[in-house]
């Protein structure tokens, strides 16, 4: 195709996506809900909250009715919309982890449980924002508390609905603030701190019931790229939930980071360092067992104390991976049981 004649397609294209997002737009401007595939929701709640503003690092959404079209974008928006009992007219397919329809299993039962149908499922594979299904979607909301969304992004989304972003950084907000930021947003404070609190409940019974996981440190990482690791930090919500546990951070995390103020939920380190790695416990995940074994095949690995003595707690299958790696009141609850015996097998293992 010649070069002129593709510069005019893709003004075409942005032509059709930026109309498509005004006209989205005056609908939610004007109340009104033309025809999509998903059905609007009825939720409980106080309808007396709204209007109501919510706060982000890229902006602040105000939301003037109770919504009854809610979408979501990132992770664990959709848990916690789906705990509350409502179905989204639109959240993200995950390849990575889902069922054959790409739907989380934990999401997939609750929306058996409440007697629906999967709502539409917008694109992530890539990782971009897909406007022009948003747009299909005719959302009155657009939730992503936890989330990578950009400022142009969330720019070009605020066409089409008032959206909800994280309070910080990206990938950073912890399951406790999405389940109250997504409570305030859709009227449901009372009904989302209790959901919280139930959640807590089940949190330190499983860490009563293993005490050994008490102050014992660990450290968290995975092995995405050949030599080297990617190590999570603090503000992660998958190491925070190890904190619930009653486990602390190894202070190797800190130690061995070298680009501390960089705004990212990780870091990376060379196999080269993994003698300086001092803890009780190492917490990796991967898809396979054959990649564990793949992974402390390497001698570097295999030389490591927490290795050695049983120490090594890996998570291994996409779907627990999923859950742990991005916890809510509904995926942690999921995989709660498997998780933590897990974990104190591996503490046990401390001398």
């Amino acid at each position: 195709m010649p070069r002129a004649a593709r510069v005019a397609r893709r003004r075409s294209r942005f032509t059709l996506i930026a109309s498509a997002i005004a006209a989205s737009a005056a609908l939610v401007l004007t109340g009104c809900s033309a025809g999509s595939s998903g059905a609007e929701t009825t939720a409980g709640g106080d309808a007396g909250a709204f209007p109501v503003t919510v706060k982000s690092a890229l902006g602040s959404a105000t939301i003037d009715a109770k919504p009854k079209r809610i979408a979501t974008w990132g992770w664990g928006a959709q848990d916690i919309v789906l705990a509350l009992g409502i179905i989204p007219v639109a959240m993200p397919s995950f390849a990575y982890s889902g069922t054959d329809d790409g739907v989380l299993p934990w999401d997939a039962d609750r929306i058996t449980e409440l007697g629906g149908k999967t709502p539409q499922l917008l694109n992530a594979a890539t990782g971009e924002v897909p406007f022009e299904e948003f747009v299909s979607a005719k959302p009155d909301v657009i939730l992503a508390p936890y989330s990578g969304l950009t400022q142009a992004e969330y720019g070009t989304l605020s066409k089409i609905a008032p959206v909800v972003a994280y309070p910080e950084k990206p990938w950073a907000t912890s399951w406790r603030d999405q389940a109250a930021i997504v409570g305030k947003a859709l009227g449901l404070t009372r009904e989302a701190d209790e959901l919280v609190t139930k959640t807590e409940d089940s949190v330190t019974a499983l860490a009563a019931k293993y005490p050994v996981l008490k102050d014992k440190t660990f450290f968290y990482a995975a092995a995405n790229e050949l030599g080297k690791l990617n190590v999570y930090r603090a503000d992660d919500p998958r190491v925070q939930l190890l904190n619930d546990l009653g486990l602390k951070n190894s202070p190797s995390i800190g130690a061995l980071d070298p680009s501390k103020g960089d705004g990212s939920f990780f870091y990376q380190l060379s196999n080269e360092n993994l003698s300086k790695i001092d803890t009780d416990l190492l917490v990796m995940y991967f898809d396979t067992q054959s990649s564990v074994d793949a992974f402390t095949s390497d001698p570097l690995v295999a030389a490591m104390p927490t290795v050695k003595e049983g120490r090594f707690a890996p998570v291994v299958g996409e779907s627990f991976v999923a859950a742990t790696s991005a916890p809510s009141v509904l995926s942690i609850p999921w995989m709660l049981d498997r998780y933590v015996p897990q974990l104190a097998k591996a503490a046990d293992a401390v001398k």
